[in-house]
Order: structure tokens, then sequence, then C-alpha cells
């Protein structure tokens, strides 16, 4: 055998030539290899971020922001800052709220009620009710300044309600008793499971009289009622939107056109309505952890981007007095 034919056989010789021919994508490999399997999938996640930026971005400028107000009112720190949000933007000429409630706790309608004051003070806001706008949503409605209500709104519906069950006659039934042991009578009571004494019964309708009086504080200083005109109102009853515009609980029937017209007539506002951004917060946590994966800062470019949009469909989770 030849020695160069013993060269073409010798298995280690045949070996480096391969190795040699793959070292022109040696430098390709190296680069793909700083790239885990994350990082390329927060790149994907970047442009599905920046591709729905791009396609579904709201108009920009000036507007009349249309908030929604719906359910069950709760305090809830995210709705208070959407509406802080619509105070400091000055895109947002005025605020139409779109209430659709019947009610909600007696804490959250306030912390709600402070919120729309507060917005209130910086630009103009006009109620529309829908259905029903009753206890803490009305609450939320002379948080405006003006009020819209349809012929047949179910709203008023003044007052506070404490409930809690009372399962004493099931558990006797059933042969069951509760036992406690507690710091005083008072602590945990009511209770579902024993007879309240009449201590604590004494201490809820004092905390229910105090809200009461909360609530009719303000329908008297917003509303300009008092008197005999307060105490047909403030009784508990839900009245029609016809009935409460005879009873000076609302300023018109109608809806958003209403609305629009009394922004337009009163304050000069000409701005189309359009829903409420609340999707802007989320949305620059989304850009900014995507680019924290990659181990850089966001641009800012993007952030105001995000900011600047308007998402269709925000809604107000808000329960009853």
């Amino acid at each position: 055998m030849s020695e160069g034919s013993a060269r073409m056989s010798d298995p280690t010789h045949d070996m480096e030539g391969r190795r040699a021919s793959r070292r022109p994508f040696a430098w390709l490999r190296a680069f793909l290899g700083l790239f885990t399997f994350w990082r390329i999938f927060a790149v994907v996640v970047l442009l599905l971020i920046l591709g729905a930026m791009r396609d579904d971005a709201a108009p920009s400028g000036p507007y009349v922001a249309r908030l929604w107000i719906d359910g069950l009112i709760v305090d809830d720190a995210g709705r208070d800052a959407l509406i802080a949000d619509l105070r400091d933007d000055d895109d947002v000429k005025a605020v139409i709220l779109r209430i659709n409630s019947p009610g909600g706790t007696t804490a959250g309608s306030e912390a709600l009620y402070i919120s729309l004051r507060d917005l209130a003070a910086a630009k103009p806001v006009v109620a529309a009710l829908g259905s029903v706008a009753a206890s803490g949503g009305y609450i939320a409605a002379i948080g405006a300044d003006w009020i819209v209500a349809r012929g047949n709104t179910m709203t008023a519906s003044i007052g506070v309600v404490m409930q809690y069950p009372q399962l004493t006659g099931l558990l006797d039934r059933l042969g069951i008793e509760m036992k406690e042991i507690k710091s005083s009578p008072l602590k945990a009571s009511p209770s579902p499971f024993v007879e309240a004494p009449a201590a604590a019964i004494a201490v809820q309708r004092e905390m229910v009289a105090d809200s009461y009086a909360w609530f009719r504080g303000l329908v008297a200083e917003r509303r300009g009622l008092e008197g005999a005109a307060l105490d047909a109102v403030a009784d508990g009853r839900v009245v029609s939107g016809r009935m409460a515009l005879d009873a000076g609980l609302v300023d018109v029937i109608g809806g958003e056109p209403q609305a629009v017209a009394w922004l337009r007539a009163e304050h000069g506002v000409t701005a189309a309505p359009r829903d409420a951004e609340i999707e802007e917060a989320r949305q620059k946590r989304l850009i900014d952890l995507v680019f924290s994966q990659l181990g850089v800062e966001a641009p800012t470019f993007l952030l105001r981007e995000a900011a600047g949009r308007a998402l269709s469909g925000p809604r107000l989770m808000s329960v009853l007095d």
C-alpha cells in the first residue's frame, strides 16, 4: 500500500479533515450559544408586543374619557390609580362615567367617591346612568358634576344595610352546638352560629347609622337637598330616572349624547369620547420585563407609546350597601 493511500485511510486524518471543514461556521455556533432559550423566547414576545402596539394603537390627541363603572363596587387600588391617570393626562379633556352598578361596600364606595371628586377638581366629569345606579352606584354618580339618567334607570337606594346569616335553628336540628372562647362578648359578634347579644346588635346599629348619616350628608351636599325633600328620597327606596329627576337626584333624562352636549355647552369640550386607558401600567410592565430578560433597559420611546395607547373595554369592578 502506498504512503498516500495509507494517509487517506487513516481515521485520525479523516476526523481532522471533517473538523476543518466545519471551522468556518464555528463563530456562528458560538454566537448562537450565547442565547439561551429564555432569551430567544423574550425576543419573540417583544416582537409580538410591538406588533400589537402597531396594529391596535388607538388615535392620539385630545379626547373625552369614557370610564365604565360596572358591577359591585369594592375598594380597588387599580381603579383609583386609573382615575388619577385620567386626572393627570393632558389629552383627557373631560370624563363621562358610564355607571351600571347596584352598589357596593361602604368603604369601596367612599374610596371611589373621593377619587372622582379629586378628578372633578381638575376637569369636567358627567355621569350617564344605565340600567341601575343604586346605593354605591348613586354615590359614584354624585361624584360627578352633572347626572344624566334613563327614564327607567333604577337609582337612589340611599341607605345602608348590614346582613349576616343566622344558622342556629339549622344547627339545633342537626344536633350541632358551636362553642366559643373569645376575649369579650362583642368580639366576632354577631355570628351565624350563636344568637347575638343585645349589646352586639346595638353596636352594629350604631355603625349602620354612622354610615347612613355619611351617605345622607353626601346627597345633601351634592344635590342641594335638605329637610323634608331629603327625607323623602333618603329612606332606602329605589326610584326610576323620571322620579329621580322630579326629586332633584339627577339633572336630565337621556344618555351619553346628552352628556356630550352638556360638556360642549357648559365647558366648551368638543373632543370625541372613547374608552379610558386601562392597560397602560400592565403594558409598561410587560415591556420592562422583556427587556430586563435581555439584560438591558427598555427604550423610553416604547414606554411612552405604551402609556399613550387607549385600549377598549375598561371595566371597573366595584357591593351592596
